[in-house]
Formats: structure tokens, sequence, C-alpha cells
């Protein structure tokens, strides 16, 4: 990878740190959200492009001094130089997306080997305007919290709502009763309708056949208006026969 040259304007942006002892300003801090960064002369004077971005970068707070890319910065190397940070151990920044010249992912890593890295932080920068990614776990916590919130709010609007619709059932329980009864009534249009129809349907219909007759030598059995009064007043005191007791041991049913 060729070397990049450190911009003028960038040598002139790193001032040691009142009070630091090494010279260097102290370390950045690991919540740094709530900050955004942005050099509009910087961005006026050089192309924001992969091989000048991490020079921009470093003029931001959220670049640590103490980093391998520094020490490669140092020594007239680019600072992304991979081939030169596999060899080195500790915190390093690596250029993990690009997509020129609009958004560029930095990612903050702890080395301890050529290829044994821990991912820290990542920086993005959108636009010329360099942001910290917040961490995964705050952003499930605000998405939860954000959602628990509106759960809440939607089953208070829902009790509400419930509290006023039994307040109208009371009120109107009468008028309520009184549209049932009217809905139970019988309409007798539409009964005498109905009663037409099939009044209708039954004279399409073909008349019943007639019984077929009875077979030679069998003679019906007479009918109880054919009886008379004596057999009647038999029949009517003998009392009712239980299928099951009354009827003698042959009629009984077998198990």
């Amino acid at each position: 990878m060729a070397t990049t040259p450190l911009p003028p304007a960038v040598q002139a942006t790193q001032p040691p740190a009142v009070g630091a002892s090494d010279g260097l300003p102290p370390p950045p801090g690991t919540d740094m959200t709530g900050i955004c960064f942005r050099d509009q002369l910087w961005l006026n004077s050089y192309p924001l492009d992969r091989n000048l971005v991490f020079d921009y970068f470093a003029l931001s707070p959220f670049y640590d001094w103490s980093c391998n890319n520094e020490q490669l910065r140092s020594r007239s190397i680019h600072p992304l130089d991979l081939s030169q940070l596999t060899k080195m151990t500790g915190t390093e920044y690596a250029l993990s997306e690009v997509m020129e010249p609009h958004l560029f992912v930095i990612r903050k890593q702890k080395r301890d080997g050529p290829e044994k890295v821990i991912p820290m932080l990542t920086y993005y920068i959108l636009d010329g305007s360099i942001y910290q990614a917040p961490q995964l776990a705050n952003v499930f916590a605000a998405r939860i919290g954000r959602a628990l919130y509106h759960i809440s709010k939607a089953f208070n609007t829902a009790a509400s709502k419930l509290e006023n619709i039994g307040c109208a059932d009371a009120e109107n329980e009468d008028s309520s009763s009184e549209l049932n009864i009217t809905k139970e009534t019988v309409d007798l249009k539409e009964l005498k309708r109905v009663d037409h129809i099939l009044a209708s349907l039954q004279r399409k219909l073909a008349p019943a056949p007639a019984p077929p007759p009875f077979p030679e030598g069998y003679a019906p059995p007479a009918s109880e208006t054919e009886k008379g009064p004596d057999d009647q007043q038999a029949s009517e005191q003998q009392p009712p026969l239980d299928p099951i007791i009354d009827q003698g041991p042959a009629k009984r049913m077998k198990y």
C-alpha cells in the first residue's frame, strides 16, 4: 500500500494536551454517541476517499492518539496498512466498509495477534460528519423500552375506552332491551309469503301413490272404532303389560 503524505492541516491540529505527561491528548470516552464532528474547511481542501479518510478521522475527538495507526503515521507509513498492523499488538483502527465518498465505517479494535482481534467500538463518516455508532445492547434496550412504552399506552387507551363503553351500555340498557323486543316480533307479511311459497311448491309436486294391496288370505285387524263397547271396556280394564316381565320367558331378551 502506498504511503499517503500527511496533509499540512492535519499536522497543525495535533498540539499536545495540557497536563498530559507524554504530550498526547487523553483517550476518548467509550460513550460519545451524543456528539458529532465535522470540519468543513478540511472537506473543502482535500477529497474524502479511502486514502485520506483516516487523516480526517484523526481530527475528531473520537481518535485515540495512542493507537498503532498513529505509530505508523509517525514513521510515514499509511495508517491503514494491514501488513504493518498485523505485526503489532494493541489498539488500532481498521476501515470496515467504504462507499466513496458518502459512507466510511471505521472499527476500533484490540489486536492480540496477527489473526486475533477483539472489536471495541464502531464509527462511521456520513457525508463528512463523523459519528460513533451505538452499541448493540444500547440499541436493543432503546427499542425494547420504546416498544414497552407504546404497548403500555395502548393498554391504557383500551382500558379507558372499555370503561366508556361500559358506562354507555348501562345508560342505554333500557333502549337496547326495547330494540331486542322489536327484533323478536314476528313479521306477518313474511310468514304469509313463506306459506304461499310452500303451498305453490306442494301443488307442483306429484300426488302420493296409492298403498299396495294386501296379500291374499290376509285379514286386516279391526280398528278401535269397529270394536264393541264391551271389548273397549275390557281393554281399558286390563293394565298394560310389561314388555319384559309379563310376556313370559320365551319372549325375554337373551344375553
